[in-house]
């Protein structure tokens, strides 16, 4: 997502993103962010295999285009062996870093959603249509905040591709109340942060028909007034 980003905001890490978000009732899978290889395969045995592992830090904003993601490991020899790859990968620009070990969560469907500042109106939030089709299909829905559970259902309407949302490929109906209590989620922590920039959650991975949120990403920067 675009936004007003300016040279004083400060983007957090994966890991800090998603503990910013939590208590406002984002949903995430259990993970652990280890310094070591060794304890990133310990984390691993306690989460559950299959794990994906990726380098985390502060200044790490595209771990993918930089190769510092690995899907489908499936045993605590396999996560050691990435975790000493991305910890070897880490530049002196990334500062501090570890390796984030999370469940591998799988599904057929993906959504992006997010908090944008625009100049002009104040803090919107977006849903969108995710996964490889994203930039091709740009099937978004975006209100601005504060919105109401009515205005979240509303959103979920608005996208072209809703057809989705059914059952899809053996897979259950996406379940509408959790997208909205992911949406209402990013409204509440909008509303408690005036300091907020931008949240992308993207990809936001159906599983059992219902969102999770696999990587998340948090602007800051100086408080705003109040959009209304």
């Amino acid at each position: 997502m675009s936004s007003s980003s300016t040279s004083s905001s400060r983007t957090l890490s994966e890991a800090e993103s998603k503990e910013f978000l939590a208590p406002y009732g984002l949903p995430i899978a259990p993970e652990q962010v280890s310094a070591t290889a060794a304890e990133a395969a310990s984390a691993a045995a306690r989460i559950g295999f299959p794990v994906v592992a990726k380098l985390c830090g502060d200044t790490i904003a595209h771990k993918t285009e930089r190769g510092l993601v690995r899907l489908n490991l499936t045993d605590a020899a396999a996560v050691e062996s990435a975790a000493t790859d991305l910890l070897a990968a880490a530049r002196p620009e990334d500062g501090e870093v570890g390796v984030l070990v999370a469940p591998m969560i799988s599904g057929n469907r993906e959504l992006i959603a997010g908090l944008s500042l625009d100049e002009q109106f104040g803090m919107t939030v977006m849903l969108g249509v995710g996964g490889v089709l994203a930039e091709a299909i740009a099937d978004v829905s975006i209100r601005l905040i504060p919105i109401t559970p009515a205005d979240a259902e509303a959103m979920l309407d608005d996208l072209a591709s809703r057809a989705l949302l059914g059952e899809f490929r053996g897979e259950p109906p996406v379940d509408r109340a959790a997208v909205v209590a992911t949406l209402m989620a990013l409204n509440d922590a909008a509303v408690a942060h005036p300091e907020l920039v931008s949240v992308d959650l993207n990809p936001l991975i159906i599983s059992s028909g219902r969102p999770v949120a696999v990587d998340a990403l948090v602007e800051l920067g100086e408080p705003q007034p109040s959009a209304r």
